[in-house]
């Protein structure tokens, strides 16, 4: 069982990595052209922040 502390904490830690991934995605999105590793990554980065946002969701 968590306490409420270590939910709030978890929930700040989640919601960073969201913020992260997003700036990312921001970095690469910007780019005029992109490698198909690139596109790869802005994929995995997308269901990242997605995965991020359920969780963020259930928590809540």
């Amino acid at each position: 069982m968590t306490t409420t502390t270590e939910k709030e904490s978890l929930l700040a830690q989640l919601t960073a990595e969201h913020r992260s991934l997003d700036e990312q995605l921001q970095q690469l999105e910007r780019r005029r052209a992109l490698t198909p590793a690139e596109r790869d990554q802005i994929a995995r980065l997308k269901k990242q922040k997605l995965l991020t946002k359920d969780r963020i969701a259930r928590l809540s």
